[in-house]
């Protein structure tokens, strides 16, 4: 399959700190990946890397056949799909929802003089029906609970079709209904052969959706493993990881863990 991402060497600091350290990764076409890790372990970083937001220290990063610092990032973006939450920041609170997902075809948030035609709507109608928030279209951003934001911002991301998508934590401050609802929208879209690339960071394996092919662990700015997801997600890959002994179970596609004592 084709290569959308590649890492060779990659380490990114900032001032003494190395938050980055030698990360080798290759992310394929038909691959969904997870990215695991404790807090400050580098996963939202790597995903600027992956975004075009952010150039490596040292190391190469190639996104889509193109080489970051010998390329227009602004000719990629487009063709990256992101969610985090310092896009949701940038989402006025009086734009309706519909015209949060349409936007996303000039790379802007905030409808102004652009002009959208019908098959524009369409496109965004049929994207919030995927996500399961088709009726909110006609509310406006700031009446959305945080988890039918979440939903509408994914609805976002793919609006311009993009060739990867980037979700940073996107179950982060949900309640448990929120979290379920969306992790199976998740698992949908991760089945779906004609979905985009997907790298999902998060720090909990309850948050992986069914379908989910491949993880990466990091602790400390380095790669703990990498591969196949049921390869990776161990006992003792995830201990390592986290810096205690865990026990990760398996089931209905789903995953858990827990502290032994």
């Amino acid at each position: 399959m084709t290569v959308v991402l590649s890492l060779a060497s990659v380490g990114v600091r900032r001032g003494p700190a190395w938050i980055l350290s030698d990360i080798t990764w290759t992310v394929r076409s038909d691959e969904r990946w997870v990215l695991l890790g404790p807090n400050g372990a580098g996963k939202s970083t790597l995903l600027s890397l992956a975004a075009t937001r952010q150039h490596p220290t040292t190391g190469q990063v190639e996104i889509l056949g193109e080489t970051l610092g010998m390329t227009d990032v602004f000719d990629l973006r487009p063709q990256i799909g992101l969610v985090g939450a310092v896009l949701t920041d940038t989402i006025p609170a009086r734009e309706k929802v519909r015209d949060v997902v349409m936007t996303a075809s000039w790379g802007i948030t905030g409808r102004w003089r652009e002009q959208y035609d019908d098959a524009d709507a369409r496109r965004a109608d049929r994207l919030l029906r995927l996500l399961g928030v088709s009726d909110l279209a006609e509310r406006t951003f700031g009446t959305l609970s945080d988890g039918e934001r979440k939903r509408t911002l994914i609805a976002r991301a793919l609006m311009s079709d993009p060739e990867i998508l980037l979700l940073d934590e996107p179950a982060a401050g949900l309640d448990l209904g929120g979290r379920e609802q969306l992790v199976r929208r998740l698992g949908d879209m991760a089945s779906d052969p004609t979905a985009p690339t997907t790298v999902l960071v998060t720090h909990h394996v309850e948050e992986i959706p069914p379908g989910i092919t491949h993880a990466l662990l990091l602790r400390e700015g380095r790669a703990v493993a990498q591969g196949p997801v049921a390869q990776v997600l161990t006992n003792e890959a995830l201990s390592a990881t986290y810096g205690l002994p865990l026990e990760i179970t398996r089931r209905d596609g789903r995953w858990a863990a827990r502290a032994l004592p």
